[in-house]
């Protein structure tokens, strides 16, 4: 196997409802950048994933994203100024907060439950 050969890599996020799931990542910053019935692709940088009308409630609920920022500080108040907790209730979302293992991280779940891990390099 040449590893060069690789030429992309993008998890299937899964959406309980579709069109709520497609907002959201469009409020959190995401760029969609193509759309069809039962699947959308989102990007933000150079990265992207696709997010898929389906649902398993266990499969969500253990499903985690790492998104590795600049500025941890700058996505939070980004979520704060959208009220993004507020416009999807039942959803969590804490502050970054450094990590034993030295990054600070912002924890943030999805309509769905997916857990997403936005995490910078800063110390303090």
């Amino acid at each position: 196997m040449d590893k060069n050969s690789v030429l992309d890599l993008k998890p299937f996020l899964p959406a309980k409802d579709y069109a709520v799931a497609k907002q959201f990542y469009l409020d959190l910053g995401f760029t969609m950048v193509w759309e069809g019935d039962q699947l959308a692709a989102f990007q933000v940088g150079e990265y992207r994933f696709l997010l898929q009308n389906h649902y398993v409630k266990e499969w969500a609920g253990n499903f985690m994203m790492h998104l590795m920022v600049t500025d941890a500080d700058a996505w939070w108040k980004h979520i704060q100024d959208k009220k993004i907790a507020e416009k999807y209730p039942g959803m969590m979302a804490k502050p970054p907060t450094l990590q034993p293992w030295g990054l600070r991280v912002l924890y943030l779940s999805d309509p769905s439950g997916v857990l997403w891990h936005i995490a910078d390099d800063r110390k303090a």
